[in-house]
């Protein structure tokens, strides 16, 4: 006997069945209907990249841990993106002399990590990404952020119930000429700030000194963190911010970002709940990624929000909507004579766009009613002998158990009147 196959998904992705694909449709039509509020352009690209795009560009911990990653038939090594970012600036580089700056672009691609799957990251998963590129000044790093904290808002979020935490990259690396530490230290000592909130204070200053191979050198990087909440760059930040109508953003040290394409403004957004407290999502201005192409140095700045993060801070703020399907009325034809009939009435309500599915079980109507009310699809109509003859039809809503009898042009405005 052949060995029964598991119906579970590979460990660390989703089966996504009607219920979770409404909720992840409602995060994508947000997502865009804000981009583009903004004035951002939607566009794509394949999932598979060659391995080279990410070396030297991604930090080291993804590409060679992290990626899913293999040789074709044509010898060549492939990766199923760990991240949007590269490809985007790859399509930018290939078409520079022709698109027209500043260029604002979003997608919404499925991105790939060999991961341990908990909570909050996956395997697989779907990512807003959205980018400016051709604005050098703050005015980028702000719109960017303005984005964000408008997304934030338009899932329902009110800004106590999330915190945009600002950090300045360049200011880290002119702290690092200041303190003399050695260039082959730098990305080591990044990545340990980076993991700052994660750790104590004594974990904290332990791991730093050994990324920078001196107690003095930390010592001096931690008295320096101290003075960039004071930084002009910052100060102007807020400022544009506060324009945008954006309250809640706060000077943190601690935000790096992972990435070593990161050349300025930082950020994450975090959820202040103590249920959920962690990064939702962040980004950066990254000005010299276009380069690793051969290109110009084109000014660039955006931030990726994923969708597994952002389905737990909805259920944690209890903003997850409710479930509801995408068919408005079920026909409930009561024997196959009336077949044509259900078919002609559901064609013309489809001219009229309501969605109608037709049961073709032939079970009493109470029992396709049930089956309706199981399915939350508000209106039925059961049709049999007395509809056939007169050509008009009773249709219930089942939420309020409110029947009324019709004929079937004047259907579809009591639907959507019901629905207003």
């Amino acid at each position: 006997m052949a060995k029964k196959i598991s119906t579970d998904p590979y460990k660390g992705v989703r089966d996504f069945y009607p219920e979770d694909q409404f909720l992840q449709r409602f995060l994508f039509e947000t997502m865009s209907r804000v981009c583009e509020s903004f004035g951002y352009e939607e566009y794509s690209a394949s999932l598979l990249e060659p391995s080279e795009l990410y070396r030297g560009k991604s930090s080291e911990e993804i590409v060679n841990e992290q990626t899913y990653t293999f040789t074709d038939r044509g010898d060549r090594e492939v990766t199923l993106r760990p991240e949007m970012t590269p490809t985007v600036a790859r399509m930018i580089a290939a078409r520079e002399r022709t698109i027209a700056f500043p260029a604002r672009w979003y997608s919404i691609p499925n991105i790939f990590r060999y991961e341990r799957p908990q909570r909050g990251r996956l395997r697989e998963h779907w990512q807003l990404n959205a980018d400016i590129f051709g604005v050098p000044g703050i005015e980028a790093d702000t719109e960017i952020i303005a984005l964000a904290h408008r997304l934030m808002i338009e899932f329902g979020a009110k800004e106590n119930d999330f915190e945009i935490r600002v950090n300045d990259r360049n200011i880290l690396e002119a702290l690092y000429g200041e303190v003399k530490l050695p260039a082959s230290m730098r990305q080591q000592v990044t990545r340990v700030l980076d993991k700052r909130a994660k750790l104590s204070e004594r974990a904290f200053a332990s791991e730093l000194a050994a990324a920078s191979g001196d107690v003095s050198f930390s010592k001096a990087i931690i008295e320096g963190l101290s003075r960039i909440a004071s930084n002009s760059q910052i100060e102007e930040l807020f400022s544009h911010l506060k324009t945008y109508g954006v309250g809640n953003a706060v000077v943190d040290t601690s935000i790096t970002r992972g990435f070593d394409y990161y050349t300025g403004i930082v950020f994450e957004v975090f959820d202040t709940s103590t249920e959920n407290a962690r990064s939702l999502f962040g980004g950066g201005r990254y000005d010299n990624l276009l380069q690793n192409f051969g290109g110009d140095s084109v000014a660039a700045v955006g931030f990726g929000m994923g969708d597994v993060t952002m389905r737990d801070f909805l259920d944690t703020h209890d903003l997850t909507p409710a479930y509801a399907p995408a068919t408005e009325l079920m026909l409930c034809p009561l024997s196959p004579e009336f077949f044509k009939r259900t078919i002609e009435l559901a064609q013309a309500l489809r001219s009229s766009d309501v969605t109608v599915a037709i049961n073709y079980s032939l079970r009493r109507a109470g029992e396709q009613i049930a089956q309706a009310d199981k399915m939350k699809i508000p209106f039925v109509i059961c049709i049999g002998e007395k509809e056939s003859e007169s050509g008009k039809y009773t249709i219930k809503h089942l939420e309020s158990g409110s029947e009324t009898t019709l004929s079937a042009e004047r259907i579809a405005d009591h639907m959507f009147s019901s629905a207003g």
